[in-house]
């Protein structure tokens, strides 16, 4: 008997990390309703990163450094570990969601997105790192980008379960 794919979803955690706090509450709103849609799917956690203090005194390698070692301390060597890059792997929506399937099933408990601080990441966070994806070619700020990935992640599950959020 063949076990549906969905069992499978259930057993991995998604998380995102995020670079400093989002200050505004319409913004939040939108992110907690995604968030709590894709609670449906999956266990789903948020994780931010304070903005680093007195970071005007500090070079743009020394705040990513600071940055960096708050963001490995919240990684394990179990992990999957991937970058919201400019740089990285752009995905339309289905074959993202094929990416979370493929991860899904891969048999790794913890599949973590990291976005970073307004200088992007370290060179240790780069070597660290299993992946890079990019939710576009243009720049957005940190805080939209925590809507698009929540929005994303909500869209490929609802891909994955043929559900008509996605209209194809």
């Amino acid at each position: 008997k063949q076990i549906p794919l969905y069992t499978y979803l259930i057993k991995m955690t998604i998380k995102l990390i995020a670079v400093g706090k989002t200050d505004q509450k319409e913004l939040q709103h939108l992110i907690d309703v995604y968030i709590s849609r894709l609670k449906h799917y999956v266990s789903f956690e948020i994780n931010i990163i304070p903005d680093i203090r007195h970071s005007k005194n500090l070079s743009e390698s020394q705040q990513k450094s600071k940055e960096a070692a708050l963001i490995l301390k919240q990684i394990t060597p179990a992990d999957i570990f991937i970058l919201l890059d400019e740089n990285g792997k752009s995905y339309d929506s289905v074959a993202f969601s094929n990416y979370l399937q493929k991860q899904m099933l891969s048999g790794q408990k913890q599949l973590v997105f990291v976005i970073g601080g307004p200088y992007g990441f370290s060179e240790e966070v780069y070597q660290r790192a299993h992946g890079k994806i990019s939710l576009s070619k243009m720049t957005f700020s940190h805080q939209m980008i925590r809507l698009f990935m929540v929005e994303q992640l909500y869209r490929g599950f609802s891909i994955l379960k043929n559900e008509p959020y996605h209209h194809r």
